[in-house]
């Protein structure tokens, strides 16, 4: 009989609990603790190994379990303590999130991690420092509108100067990373889907491609999700998902609605109906990810990339 395993990850230790069981285990977050780990695992057959993401702290014990062949899923924090909460687990030690997580994993159906290849981890390293150095430039422009000395604000303006330089070395070394990889070209078909966006789907997203457009769409948070009760019908709202491609989806999407014919009159159908401008270009935002998905998932299987 298969098991369901949590497991509650910190700096040093993982924390592991299989559905059923009253006892925890312990093992390092070290290699050494994957291989016993794994020792371990092997003699329960589990279904699914459920961690939750920990600022990075799980992803070597992630992809040790992925290379050993241990089918292992990642949740959001939120999602894993929202559902410990709905099962009565208010008080939190790293051996009830282990167990909580071992209920996840039998009650809700979870995506399969996926791990990114080397040239994936490359690209993810360089697409968060263009986003740190994006970030610093906005914060350094705020504080130049603010100085009135003239030798404070050449020194600002001088390291405003630096900070787009390296921006655009980053970009140039982003879009050389991504003409070399031949797997992203479907993604290049869509007017609209620059270099920040291929490198945001490439590092952010490797289930594209592998999962249906609507499984794709609630991963990110780009499906409408019901608000009714007895007779009364809510607003459809989107919720969740991986923030950090939702936001750069949606500034590709504006400027898919300028350039792409098809998103363009989708876009101005829906507002034709009424619908408001931002319901129209999270729609939009989701018909791009789903044509996006159907054309990696043909060209991963060999047909001709169609949407």
């Amino acid at each position: 009989m298969s098991a369901f395993v949590g497991i509650d990850v910190s700096k040093a230790t993982l924390d592991v609990a299989v559905l059923g069981d009253a006892m925890s285990r312990r093992f390092g977050n070290a290699p050494s603790g994957f291989r016993r780990l794994v020792d371990w695992l092997r003699t329960l057959s589990p279904q699914v190994v459920v961690l939750e993401a920990t600022g990075g702290y799980e992803v070597a014990a992630l992809e040790a379990l992925h290379a050993a062949g241990v089918p292992v899923a990642r949740v959001n924090p939120r999602q894993a303590r929202d559902f410990a909460k709905a099962t009565g687990q208010l008080a939190k030690t790293d051996r009830l999130d282990a167990q909580g997580l071992a209920r996840m994993a039998a009650a809700v159906p979870l995506t399969p991690y996926w791990p990114p290849a080397a040239w994936q981890k490359r690209l993810a390293e360089w697409q968060q420092r263009r986003h740190q150095l994006v970030g610093m430039l906005g914060s350094e422009r705020q504080r130049l509108e603010r100085l009135t000395d003239p030798a404070l604000r050449r020194l600002a303006e001088q390291h405003l100067k630096r900070l787009r330089a390296e921006i655009r070395t980053l970009e140039e070394g982003i879009a050389r990373q991504l003409d070399e990889q031949p797997s992203l070209a479907p993604l290049r078909t869509l007017k609209g889907v620059g270099p920040v966006l291929q490198a945001t789907l490439a590092c952010a997203l490797p289930e594209l491609g592998r999962l249906n457009g609507k499984a794709i769409a609630k991963l990110v948070g780009v499906a409408p999700l019901a608000r009714d009760s007895g007779q009364w019908r809510g607003q459809r709202v989107v919720w969740g998902g991986r923030a950090q491609v939702r936001q750069t989806l949606y500034m590709a999407a504006l400027t898919a609605m300028r350039h792409e014919p098809r998103l363009r009159d989708f876009y101005r159908a829906l507002r034709e109906r009424g619908k408001a401008g931002k319901v129209a270009i999270v729609a939009v935002m989701r018909k791009m990810l789903v044509i996006l998905n159907a054309r990696m998932r043909d060209a991963m299987a060999g047909a001709p990339a169609m949407a």
